[in-house]
């Protein structure tokens, strides 16, 4: 884990269940976020809050700034401080969202140029997240896979 995702670890630690820890975490914000803050602000903030909209339809709150996070038996959306790079910054605030990997059907990783784009399946509803490249999204999906008996 990178120092980011060391944090994310430590700070969720008041929000897990008896015999649960963090098997892998990286900060992450809903698709569009990146678009909104660069100039094209309508389109970002639709786009972003479309993704809110159906995570939430899911029943998995998603937010911004946040961490991805799964243990063995959850998947856990994070709201974080804002991460300012060099390890500064990005302590858990609250734990914003939470499901049994049950409930989670599916995580995949796309990259596009300097970001990674994460489709997130929870009940049968998807919404994305972006990543910035460094982010280490196949960790979680691996750790995601492992739990859910899939490798």
């Amino acid at each position: 884990m990178g120092s980011y995702d060391k944090k994310i670890a430590e700070g969720t630690k008041q929000f897990l269940e008896p015999g649960e820890s963090v098997k892998a975490a990286f900060i992450t914000q809903p698709r569009g976020t990146t678009q909104a803050i660069a100039g094209v602000h309508a389109l970002g903030a639709t786009q972003a809050g479309g993704h809110a909209a159906a995570a939430a339809q899911a029943g998995f709150a998603i937010t911004k700034p946040m961490a991805l996070a799964v243990t063995e038996r959850r998947l856990l959306s994070l709201k974080i401080s804002s991460a300012l790079g060099m390890g500064i910054g990005g302590e858990v605030k609250e734990l914003a969202g939470a499901v049994p990997l049950a409930q989670v059907d599916n995580i995949e990783l796309k990259k596009a140029g300097m970001a990674k784009i994460i489709t997130v399946s929870v009940n049968g509803t998807e919404f994305k997240l972006e990543a910035n490249v460094k982010a280490d999204v196949d960790s979680l999906i691996s750790a995601y896979n492992a739990a859910k008996g899939g490798g």
